[in-house]
């Protein structure tokens, strides 16, 4: 998948391994609808700095959802 194009796709893409590599509960809190291509390339960086951890701190868990959060329309 190439995540250097812009497109809902890959906002879906994003945000279905953000949630699984998280094991987010509330899964619908991220759904791709709430997010446009706006702020594309934030999400890229998040879902970039999730891939690369094996775990993460729960400061870290709500630190990256806060960050989700904003990024919603």
């Amino acid at each position: 998948m190439n995540l250097d194009t812009q497109s809902k796709e890959n906002i879906e893409y994003m945000l279905e391994s953000i949630k699984d590599k998280l094991q987010i509960v509330n899964a619908s809190a991220l759904n791709s609808k709430n997010f446009d291509t706006e702020h594309y390339e934030d999400l890229r960086d998040i879902y970039l700095h999730v891939q690369k951890k094996s775990n993460f701190s729960v400061s870290e868990l709500d630190a990256i959802v806060t960050e989700l959060g904003q990024l919603r329309k």
